[in-house]
């Protein structure tokens, strides 16, 4: 996603006008048009105040979204078939309140979720402060896994709301939810280093510009 298209995406999540957004930055209508459109860019003062102003670093505004190209380069044969399937099984269990199976260790909450020749494991621990691992077999052999740990910084964090971020994740970003995703006063970010064969990110919640959750993840395809 190049810098045009984030732009009009968060000014229209921010429930912003041209004209709103033109005020706030006092700049003209028309400097905002020419910016969605991509025939022109903002110079440092306004990305920064964009920046505040949208609760985005100005890294974020700046640098095309690379993942999206990594993602889908130097896979093996199966590669696309684990990205597919890993999404569906996302939708289908904690993020979408399904699939929920019985403990496999010590007070830890696990989902699975089986089609075809894949199945999906799901295991984490803790509560407000908590780790796991999902991994997702063929045929019986573990051919991807990714490990998290994160915790919730506010009282103001809503877990339906991490679901929803979860469930809108695609194929340009397929390793936890979105690279932006917004409902009312909350917002999720994440940013990925790496592509699907070996990636490390960290993901976070805002509700009225308060950081009120994050979580690191790591992982990749397996050998």
């Amino acid at each position: 996603m190049i810098f045009s298209e984030k732009l009009q995406l968060l000014r229209k999540n921010k429930g912003f006008t041209q004209e709103e957004l033109a005020e706030k930055l006092n700049v003209s209508r028309q400097a905002v048009a020419k910016w969605e459109s991509g025939q022109a860019y903002p110079d440092i003062a306004n990305l920064i105040t964009i920046s505040n102003l949208m609760n985005v670093t100005v890294d974020y505004l700046v640098r095309d979204q690379e993942c999206s190209k990594e993602v889908v380069t130097s896979l093996p044969s199966d590669g696309d078939q684990i990205i597919e399937f890993r999404l569906e099984a996302n939708r289908n269990t904690y993020a979408a309140f399904m699939n929920e199976v019985d403990s496999c260790r010590m007070d830890s909450h696990d989902f699975r979720f089986d089609k075809g020749e894949y199945s999906y494991y799901d295991t984490y621990v803790g509560g407000e402060q908590f780790a796991g691992e999902e991994t997702v077999c063929r045929n019986g052999k573990a051919v991807y896994a990714m490990n998290y740990c994160g915790r919730v910084l506010h009282e103001s964090f809503s877990g339906n709301f991490l679901k929803a971020a979860l469930r809108a994740s695609d194929k340009t970003l397929p390793f936890r939810g979105p690279e932006f995703f917004q409902d009312g006063q909350y917002i999720y970010k994440a940013k990925v280093s790496g592509d699907v064969n070996w990636f490390q990110g960290y993901e976070e919640i805002f509700c009225d510009n308060e950081k009120v959750y994050e979580c690191y993840f790591h992982g990749g395809l397996l050998k």
